[in-house]
């Protein structure tokens, strides 16, 4: 795999217009994790997500390494799928992370990559890494965006 500016564009370009799978799938997820934590949670609409990825993008240290995990996924495929769980897992997880951004930020993405992946399925057709990139995305610009009661005000530990 080779990344340059204009892969980092393409895949700018491919991830932005995502939004019509993604957005749907995030505001699940978050539905579902309010519902967990007696929480109300905001949804999302796609101005959130293009605003959430063109802030990503803008960062070009973070853009290249998002681009690259992108281009692995959507790439992505392996026989039988089964051996190849723990690749598409570490780079969904991964990709998650370095969308939310910072700790905690990307812990929570993390963990919330493996209730979106729960709820994405690729169809038959579809490699090994599709519905954990869809996965990826979801968590990853979930966590990133505001909308969950614990994250508005300031934390009652600053000091």
């Amino acid at each position: 795999m080779r990344v340059t500016p204009a892969v980092v564009a393409d895949e700018y370009e491919w991830v932005h217009g995502r939004a019509d799978v993604v957005v749907p799938l995030v505001n699940e997820t978050r539905s579902y994790l309010g519902e967990q934590f007696g929480a109300d949670v905001d949804s999302i609409a796609e101005a959130d997500y293009h605003e959430a990825v063109d802030a990503v993008f803008e960062d070009g240290d973070r853009a290249v390494n998002v681009a690259a995990l992108v281009g692995l996924l959507r790439d992505l495929d392996v026989e039988d799928d089964y051996p190849g769980f723990v690749v598409d897992e570490l780079l969904g997880r991964e990709l998650a992370a370095m969308l939310a951004g910072g700790q905690p930020l990307r812990l929570l993405a993390e963990a919330t990559f493996h209730v979106a992946d729960v709820h994405t399925h690729g169809g038959p057709e579809a490699s090994a890494g599709a519905d954990d990139l869809d996965a990826a995305l979801a968590a990853g610009v979930q966590t990133r965006l505001p909308g969950w009661p614990w994250t508005e005000g300031e934390s009652p530990f600053s000091v």
